[in-house]
């Protein structure tokens, strides 16, 4: 078979070899392979008599593919809330111990009280009215409570199956029947990300991973992208915290090339075949992850705050944890977790909720307090809540000192800063905190109060999964608005 030698050389062949140089030459359908190599096998090994050079081009020429993902866009209207910080209370804190104040329980405290038989149980702490508002609250978040004026409290919440990994999900993501994206991933997705060397939605937690493994901050039908970060705070240093931040084989300046080149061979298959969404949400992440080596290892290190700041937040791994988000918001990451377990009391109550409260009361308070100082509570959302509620009767396992047992009928949930009244209590339960009865707010109504303060319609903010648009509140939802600012 004779060739063309010039014709050859025009379509990027080498000259001796007839071998094509250009990239784009292989990224062919099976249909357009056969149609170039005539049926022949000589192709097969074309890899190795490339140049990496001619392959690789020149360093920082090829970026990622499209818009980007994490770029920030316009929500629906103005909204007043631009980042959030949630606090999840994982294994649901008692409301009539906390913000949920029912001296009905202590006059019965003892006897027997509704349908069930269960034995009233009094709550151990007092309660007082705080600021301007007069907002009642435990003593079990006196520290938090001297900023009642800027938070309010629902107190009518409810949600369906009173089970702790199947509420702890519904919370996370609004559903308890299949994988759901995340509150984090449906925000960071709807609104992009202000810092692009960060990753949107970072969810900060101890040794332990959260309850039902990624489901509280994973992306599931969304892109990869829009998956939550999830860094350990209990480590000594940020190369703890973030596993493999550093390479500690290869140079920037290298990755920086094969990171440039994996994106210029993605571009010539989205080309000639088709874009590959797992393809650009790994790219997107390992981009995120090369960006990240500089300023992950500031904005993780709060010895970079003065020493008043961090004694304010407290020396804790919730005061680290809650200082850590304040510098992820302040540096434009949109949704922060902070996954505070170990609130699952049927039994000494009085001990470990004391124990619980005591390790956020405190940071909380600093948090609140420090985003004002700078300015940052205007424009950030800050939720403090669990799963669900606990019942006003003592768990039967309690013995000489008992707990309380799960409760879906009612439990409280506490949101200050963008978008939301301060000093304000929406809702009731009624007389003994078994069950909300007034302005009763469910989960799907919390999670479209959320979107609301961040500029979005919760029936509007979809996205389109085998044939059907879903939403984070499924198909229902209402937003509370007598808490909206």
């Amino acid at each position: 078979m004779s060739h063309d030698t010039s014709e050859h050389h025009h379509h990027g062949h080498h000259p001796c070899l007839g071998v094509s140089t250009n990239l784009e030459d292989y990224f062919l359908t099976r249909r357009q392979f056969l149609n170039r190599v005539g049926l022949g096998l000589g192709a097969l090994g074309l890899a190795s008599v490339l140049s990496p050079t001619e392959l690789m081009g020149a360093p920082g020429t090829v970026t990622a593919s499209g818009a980007g993902p994490l770029l920030p866009r316009s929500p629906h209207f103005p909204g007043k809330a631009k980042a959030v910080i949630h606090i999840f209370a994982q294994g649901a804190p008692s409301h009539v111990d906390t913000w949920d104040y029912k001296p009905t329980l202590l006059k019965m405290d003892g006897k027997s009280i509704g349908a069930d038989g269960g034995v009233a149980m009094a709550s151990p702490f007092a309660f007082k009215r705080y600021g301007q508002s007069g907002l009642e609250v435990s003593d079990l978040f006196a520290k938090t409570a001297a900023h009642a004026d800027d938070f309010t409290v629902i107190r009518s919440m409810y949600t369906d199956i009173p089970a702790h990994d199947v509420a702890t999900t519904f919370m996370n993501t609004g559903s308890i029947r299949i994988t759901k994206p995340s509150l984090g991933s449906w925000v960071v997705y709807g609104l992009g990300t202000e810092n692009q060397n960060l990753p949107g939605f970072i969810s900060l937690r101890g040794n332990r991973l959260p309850t039902g493994g990624a489901g509280g901050y994973g992306s599931a039908f969304l892109p990869g992208i829009y998956q939550g970060t999830s860094v350990n705070t209990s480590a000594q240093n940020v190369q703890q915290m973030i596993q493999n931040i550093r390479n500690s084989y290869v140079s920037k300046s290298e990755q920086r090339r094969q990171l440039d080149f994996v994106h210029q061979l993605n571009e010539l298959h989205a080309q000639n075949l088709q874009r590959d969404a797992a393809l650009e949400s790994r790219l997107e992440t390992a981009e995120i992850a090369f960006r990240m080596q500089s300023e992950a290892t500031d904005v993780f290190d709060i010895n970079k705050e003065p020493a008043d700041v961090r004694a304010a937040y407290g020396n804790s791994q919730q005061g680290k944890q809650l200082l850590i988000a304040r510098r992820l918001v302040e540096r434009g990451v949109r949704f922060v977790q902070v996954w505070h377990d170990g609130w699952d009391h049927h039994q000494d109550l009085e001990d470990r909720i004391t124990i619980k409260a005591g390790e956020i009361d405190q940071p909380l308070a600093a948090l609140f307090a420090d985003l004002k100082q700078r300015g940052l509570l205007d424009s950030t959302l800050v939720i403090w809540g669990g799963e669900f509620g606990r019942k006003p009767t003592k768990d039967r396992n309690g013995g000489d000192n008992p707990g309380r047992d799960h409760n879906a009928k009612a439990f409280s949930v506490v949101l200050a800063g963008g978008g939301v009244k301060g000093g304000y209590v929406h809702g009731a339960t009624d007389e003994f905190g078994a069950a909300a009865v007034k302005d009763k707010v469910h989960v799907h109504d919390l999670h479209a109060t959320i979107l609301q303060t961040l500029g979005f319609d919760h029936t509007k903010l979809t996205y389109r999964y085998n044939g059907r648009d879903f939403r984070l509140t499924d198909v229902a939802g209402n937003v509370v608005k007598p808490i909206l600012a």
